[in-house]
């Protein structure tokens, strides 16, 4: 069984895969118009678009001599669950430091230290 989570971490890691990603989050796109705003061989787009379709990031279909790509959105949302975890977290933290703050600002101002 393969690590989905790990998979699509890998794939996110690299700053191309995430630019197609940003592309494709407009709507599917062949790999002529994906390729388009990258300095970058056909062959090696093809390579990133296959990293993104075994993590399940892509879709790629066929219409004709087309093989259009199109966003997958469960991976995502698997790492948005993930992440879900930890934000919790994070703004019990902010919260922390917002009470914090207010405290401060609440007390004797001859009491603060310059």
């Amino acid at each position: 069984m393969q690590d989905t989570l790990s998979a699509t971490f890998a794939a996110l890691a690299d700053p191309t895969r995430r630019a197609i990603l940003a592309r494709l989050s407009e709507g599917e796109a062949t790999v002529n118009e994906i390729a388009a705003p990258f300095d970058f061989t056909l062959q090696a787009i093809s390579r990133h678009l296959k990293v993104l379709e075994t993590a399940g990031l892509i879709t790629r279909g066929r219409e004709a001599q087309w093989r259009p790509c199109k966003l997958a959105m469960a991976p995502l949302k698997t790492v948005d669950s993930w992440l879900d975890q930890y934000r919790t977290l994070w703004e019990g933290t902010f919260d922390k430091m917002d009470a914090y703050l207010q405290d401060l600002q609440k007390g004797d101002p001859n009491d603060r230290k310059n």
